[in-house]
């Protein structure tokens, strides 16, 4: 616990989260711990499940099933963080797919491990959810990009530094991943209970007797749906799903080693570079939003991105797959910070669970879909060309949208942060207005 509250106080005197809340920090070190496990259990979850003597498509659903489960969760799970709060949601998540791990290096059958992997991307979406509502709650309207690209952050050094490690823990067993990754979520859910159970959240105080209900969240969801700024939000994410996250893992590796002709260490290095390159503009990326507008940033976000596709899509040598691959990072860099804080000017502070688990959940829909997609598409023309360029596609719809927003952020600072409804009335009709409740402690 205390090397937990030590990395969460240096996070947070470092310049990406100089003059944000205490919570920020904490929570991008509990997106370090889930990110960190997640890459030292990834590699052994199909080798693992092919140890039961199963195919590779029974291998591949077990990847697929903590995927599917997540997509499936993350509508309830909006629905409980509003009833219940983002914390217990959150802690209760962690906890979740921190259980199922640890049972799931102890499965005797492959029926067991499969079971667990869709338990655990219940829990997942819980956590996702709920972080991310509680984040966009703890923030001031001109923090909302810095804390999310802060929050990215925190995944993206997880993301790589898990694999490093994870290399290392399947060498001297093939469960013992899973009890690694078991423990680094023990960590987070410890660092969850103790260190955001004092949090001040920004909210209004529930009219005397009314009470929360799902009706209420729907309509409130239904609201947003009609405002063209969380459509854009919902498009762009949606796209990132879909190639940044989809297509990268599915088609690039085959990409590199089929059509370039490299060796298999070549995926890694390119996405090396990406991560670097992400990793060294997420703090200018977020300053931009914060300061200077979500548009901007998010036209230049799904503009190197779409433009990143079409240039692998075009890519013959090595040289300009890694070039393309620093370009998707800019890209994503943006990406990490820009549609989040458009969110989070839509409810305004306010607990909002349905409308930021929509958002999270069309990254999912997105990841989910591109690999089918792209892999039948592939399989039908034998070229992976086509492949990218349906995904710059999906993701060039999200850059034309952006074009034509309207800027959420000076409305929001315009607005009284806690009034949602003012603020999406002004973006473009109704308004959004959720019901609050009391704010719970853990």
């Amino acid at each position: 616990m205390s090397v937990a509250s030590s990395i969460g106080e240096r996070l947070r005197r470092t310049s990406m989260l100089n003059g944000l809340p205490r919570e920020v920090a904490v929570l991008s070190t509990v997106a370090f711990f889930v990110a960190l496990g997640f890459g030292i259990v990834a590699p052994a979850i199909p080798l693992f499940a092919k140890s039961f003597g199963v195919t590779v498509f029974q291998a591949s659903a077990v990847i697929s099933v903590f995927a599917f489960f997540r997509l499936i969760s993350a509508t309830p799970a909006g629905l409980l963080v509003n009833r219940f709060g983002e914390r217990r949601v959150l802690a209760t998540g962690l906890a979740i797919v921190a259980v199922s791990s640890a049972f799931a290096g102890m499965a005797s059958d492959y029926t067991h491990l499969l079971v667990l992997r869709g338990i655990g991307g219940l829990g997942s979406a819980m956590f996702t959810v709920s972080a991310m509502a509680l984040l966009l709650r703890v923030v001031e309207p001109e923090q909302r990009g810095r804390a999310s690209a802060a929050y990215q952050g925190g995944f993206l050094l997880g993301g790589i530094a898990g694999p490093a490690v994870g290399g290392l823990v399947l060498g001297v067993s093939i469960r013992a991943p899973f009890f690694v990754y078991s423990a680094t979520l023990t960590a987070a859910t410890i660092v969850t209970i103790t260190m955001l159970a004092t949090s001040k959240l920004r909210d209004v105080p529930q009219a005397a007797g009314t009470s929360q209900s799902s009706h209420d969240d729907v309509g409130s969801l239904r609201t947003a749906l009609g405002n063209r700024a969380y459509l854009t939000a919902l498009v762009i994410n949606l796209g990132n799903g879909f190639a940044s996250f989809g297509l990268r893992s599915a088609l690039i590796p085959l990409f590199v080693v089929e059509a370039l002709a490299l060796g298999r260490q070549w995926t890694g290095y390119g996405l090396l570079v990406s991560a670097v390159v992400q990793g060294l503009l997420l703090l200018p990326a977020g300053r931009m939003a914060d300061h200077r507008g979500r548009k901007p940033a998010l036209i230049i976000g799904t503009a190197a991105t779409t433009i990143g596709f079409v240039v692998l899509a075009l890519t013959n040598s090595l040289a300009l797959f890694l070039v393309t691959m620093a370009i998707l990072g800019l890209g994503a860099a943006f990406l990490a910070s820009a549609p989040a804080a458009v969110v989070g000017d839509m409810t305004g502070g306010k607990r909002g669970g349905p409308i930021v688990s929509t958002y999270q959940m069309m990254s999912d829909v997105g990841a989910v879909a591109a690999p089918l997609i792209a892999g039948a598409i592939v399989d039908k023309t034998g070229s992976f060309s086509v492949g990218f360029l349906v995904g710059a596609v999906v993701l060039g719809v999200g850059f034309l949208m952006s074009l034509i927003i309207p800027e959420t952020l000076k409305l929001a600072q315009s607005k009284p942060t806690n009034d949602a409804e003012e603020l999406v009335h002004s973006v473009d009709g109704p308004g959004i207005d959720p019901d609050e409740s009391p704010v719970h402690v853990l």
